[in-house]
């Protein structure tokens, strides 16, 4: 029985001892989580664009563009189509085929200004033309840039002494019909219980000649039309525009809305030129700069790194060739109407957004 119990004692201290060693003994470490990539890679490809096809199989692109408007868009006394709105077009041609002169110019009036485009005579308008919701959601159509910050304004004879539009109570005015600038006018006036009698006309021109026979008091339109208009008036220092500015007119090319391979085609002909005022680029300096740059993001925008080009359906040198055959934003804007040029516009709003002065002229980084 006494070697029962103590057998029985061994046992338990035995177990016992086991126990306290399990308490013991060490956790063993907890399986590693699975690993989780901390990169992802975005595969990118360029979409294809019927209108960029078309318009290399055609070997031309087609441009509509206004009538005449000095500064904008006018034939020279060669017949050579000249102006800022010109030049956006010749930007996109040497973008696209290498050579800024491969642009026919279409005429297009204001009573039909889309129509061409809708129905694709042409590939791109380029004509003073404001951006705003019914045409960009209405038309079918795309705003691909905004290339100029515009207004509308006033033009009246030096000799009325005017300080304001809101002096004009009770005047005739001449306004072109089917425009933004009509319907403008009668917000303007009617939300400050003012009255005035309009002075139609079809055209800019018929405007401007109706002001000038003194058919109307004043002339509206967008400021730069008023700059340009002033410029083929007899004496066009008789006349100054009004300080005041009655609306907003973000003006650019326009496209159809079916091909947006084509829309950034030409946005980023547009801000290619941008990008190069920018970045201290213009058509003198940037044939050497292929040999001397050494900052990344002028770099990729002339096409010595990585190939932009590729994703928009073009060569590598795209933007080189629109800066160097057309200009830099800067350089379009002085000679057509800035500085050298007969309007004298100075840049306000269309000045860089990192400008001395800054302006709301921004482009997104190639990059």
């Amino acid at each position: 029985m006494i070697r029962r119990l103590a057998a029985v004692l061994s046992l338990a201290l035995s177990l016992g001892a086991c126990g306290e060693q399990a308490k013991k003994a060490p956790e063993p470490p907890p399986a590693p989580p699975p690993a989780v990539s901390t990169t992802t890679t975005v595969e990118y490809k360029a979409t294809a664009s019927p209108t960029l096809e078309a318009v290399k199989k055609r070997g031309y692109l087609r441009c509509g563009v206004h009538p005449g408007l000095p500064g904008f868009a006018y034939p020279d006394v060669k017949g050579v189509w000249q102006g800022f709105d010109v030049d956006v077009c010749r930007a996109v041609a040497a973008a696209v085929l290498g050579d800024a002169d491969k642009v026919r110019f279409t005429v297009i009036d204001n009573k039909n200004r889309f129509g061409p485009l809708k129905s694709g005579a042409i590939d791109i308008l380029s004509r003073n033309t404001s951006w705003t919701l019914a045409r960009d959601a209405g038309l079918g159509l795309d705003f691909a840039a905004i290339t100029y910050f515009d207004g509308q304004g006033f033009m009246a004879p030096r000799s009325l002494n005017l300080t304001s539009a809101d002096e004009l109570n009770g005047a005739r005015i001449c306004v072109q019909t089917g425009t933004a600038s009509e319907t403008n006018l009668a917000d303007y006036f009617a939300a400050r219980g003012l009255t005035y009698t309009p002075v139609p006309a079809a055209s800019e021109e018929e405007a401007r000649n109706a002001y000038q026979d003194e058919k109307c008091d004043v002339f509206s339109a967008d400021v730069s039309a008023l700059a340009a208009s002033r410029t083929v008036l007899n004496n066009p220092g008789a006349h100054v525009i009004l300080p005041t500015v009655i609306s907003k007119e973000p003006l650019g090319p326009v496209v159809r809305e079916d091909d947006p391979a084509w829309t950034d085609i030409v946005r980023w002909t547009v801000y290619a030129l941008i990008l190069a005022e920018e970045l201290g680029v213009n058509s003198k300096t940037v044939e050497s700069s292929l040999q001397t740059v050494s900052d990344p993001r002028t770099r990729r925008l002339l096409g010595l790194e990585d190939d932009y080009g590729a994703l928009l359906g073009l060569k590598k040198d795209w933007a080189f060739q629109a800066i160097k055959q057309v200009g830099s934003y800067d350089e379009i804007f002085r000679r057509n109407i800035g500085a050298d040029s007969g309007l004298k516009l100075e840049r306000g709003l269309n000045a860089l957004w990192s400008a001395p002065k800054p302006g709301l002229i921004y482009a997104p980084p190639i990059r």
